[in-house]
């Protein structure tokens, strides 16, 4: 099914309230991928599984060192940053 939303874009909010909606709706919610269209918005159903699909492929991709890490020096400010994305990679649980 050829579909022009193949290749639709993504705000940094709609990203934002995807990656805290697949925080929210674990992969045993049998309404998974209703409730994180409905929470981000704009987005079918099958573009945020498609969106989860990138996602995971992008992840190991990084975790088995294909991507390299930027090299980020820590300050006090962002701290706060790192361990909310450390808090909500833990709760994709994929």
């Amino acid at each position: 099914m050829a579909s022009s939303s193949l290749n639709s874009s993504w705000t940094p909010k709609q990203n934002k309230l995807f990656e805290k909606a697949l925080a929210v709706y674990d992969k045993d919610n049998p309404d998974r991928w209703q409730n994180v269209a409905k929470a981000v918005g704009g987005k079918s159903t099958e573009e945020v599984k498609r969106h989860y699909d990138r996602l995971v492929e992008d992840l190991m991709y990084i975790e088995s060192g294909q991507v390299p890490l930027p090299n980020y020096r820590a300050t006090s400010s962002n701290n706060g940053g790192i361990g909310d994305t450390q808090r909500l990679m833990r709760n994709l649980r994929i």
